[in-house]
């Protein structure tokens, strides 16, 4: 049994790898890594008003309206007028990376094999945890204060 020290360490590990990777798949799209994540975020979350795109993303007011034309630039979203307010434009995304499939499939493969040597209701905690464990990461980050 490791020692909650121990513990630590291999979780801090975990993440550092899941983020190195992170960068690793933008670059290999010629991307960068927060234009991969905001595409993340509106992929999971669907269209969303360039505010919200950046409290999702840790960006303020300025970087947010570059990472939009950028992604707009290279075809990934498109802005639309919002239908509740025209004075207020949507994000929606319309593509992603050629290529990103690809890309992301030797770790996919790798994580399924791991994940599939599990029993059934281990892979039900595992998952349990990935669900918690997101909503938990949400409002801590929510609670260090979104940008302005």
């Amino acid at each position: 049994m490791s020692t909650p020290e121990d513990a630590s360490r291999i979780y801090r590990r975990y993440l550092s790898a899941v983020m190195l990777h992170g960068q690793a798949g933008a670059r290999a799209c010629d991307m960068g890594a927060t234009d991969l994540y905001a595409l993340n975020v509106l992929e999971l979350s669907g269209a969303m008003t360039p505010g919200e795109l950046g409290a999702r993303t840790g960006l303020t007011t300025g970087p947010t309206t570059r990472l939009i034309d950028r992604l707009e630039k290279t075809g990934y979203v498109r802005r639309l007028p919002s239908p509740d307010d025209r004075r207020k434009v949507i994000v929606e995304p319309i593509a992603q990376p050629a290529g990103l499939d690809e890309v992301l499939a030797p770790a996919r493969r790798r994580i399924g094999e791991i994940i599939a040597g599990y029993p059934p209701e281990q892979r039900e905690v595992l998952f349990d945890y990935f669900a918690r464990a997101a909503r938990a990461y949400q409002e801590a980050a929510e609670e260090l204060g979104t940008p302005s």
